[in-house]
């Protein structure tokens, strides 16, 4: 077969998930105290996706998010991120994938204060051994707004300058899909935007693949998908939904 000008052999299929889930499950205790946090959940999340995950408190999102990136186990069902699946990977082979494919963002930034912002953008690289493409570095934190504040340490950043460092750090290493659990939670109204805008950004310009659990309509707003969990199940999907659209669904599941 003949190769086209992508590098990819004609003919050839292209698997397009960065995630995909089966049936997972997860329970936690035993008897009368055990709980289903999720149900059966099964997903796809395509490459250059922006999908975010929302529902009632105690819905499952947060443990979703969670077995997806290989930080708790499912009870039963699999996980592939970038074609490996996952669930049944040693320490050290997880330790490596997180390493190679998946970048975080919390809603506490998780800066190490002695270091520069430059320092902690680079951080899983310095870890990792490995050496910086410092022409994408400047390119990222120009992009992040960050470029003049390089040299600074988290304590002389605003809040929302920090969560710039935390998405460029997840950034650096170019990874299959970025996790973020309530990344504007910490911040102000117009701080939040602009965080969101950037996350958005990431993936028109580099293709980023991104799941990101919030609470909060905006933020939903700016996903190309919205799944919607309600005890342990995805119960709802919307398409580049409106706020008020998120909010009527919000209304219900918690009704």
């Amino acid at each position: 077969m003949a190769a086209n000008g992508s590098g990819v052999t004609a003919g050839a299929q292209v698997d397009l998930t960065a995630v995909r889930a089966r049936d997972l499950t997860r329970r936690y205790g035993a008897g009368a105290t055990e709980v289903h946090a999720l149900r059966g959940v099964s997903l796809d999340v395509e490459r250059g996706q922006l999908v975010a995950v929302m529902g009632p408190s105690g819905s499952g999102k947060s443990t979703l998010m969670h077995t997806l990136a290989g930080l708790d186990k499912p009870s039963s069902g699999s996980v592939t991120i970038a074609g490996i699946e996952i669930t049944e990977l040693d320490d050290a082979s997880m330790t490596r994938l997180r390493r190679d494919h998946i970048g975080f963002v919390f809603q506490f930034f998780n800066l190490l204060p002695m270091l520069t912002a430059e320092e902690n953008v680079l951080l899983p690289l310095t870890i990792a051994g490995e050496a910086p493409d410092r022409e994408w570095l400047d390119q990222l934190l120009t992009k992040t707004g960050l470029h003049d504040r390089r040299r600074h340490r988290p304590s002389e950043l605003s809040g929302g300058q920090q969560q710039r460092v935390a998405i460029a750090r997840a950034l650096v290493s170019k990874p299959t899909i970025l996790f973020a659990d309530e990344p504007t939670g910490n911040l102000d109204s117009r701080t939040g935007g602009e965080i969101l805008e950037l996350l958005r950004d990431s993936t028109r310009e580099y293709g980023q693949t991104i799941v990101m659990v919030t609470h909060e309509a905006r933020a939903a707003s700016i996903a190309d998908r919205i799944l919607f969990l309600a005890d342990g199940l995805i119960v709802r999907e919307l398409t580049d939904a409106h706020p008020a659209q998120v909010l009527d669904v919000m209304s219900t599941l918690q009704s």
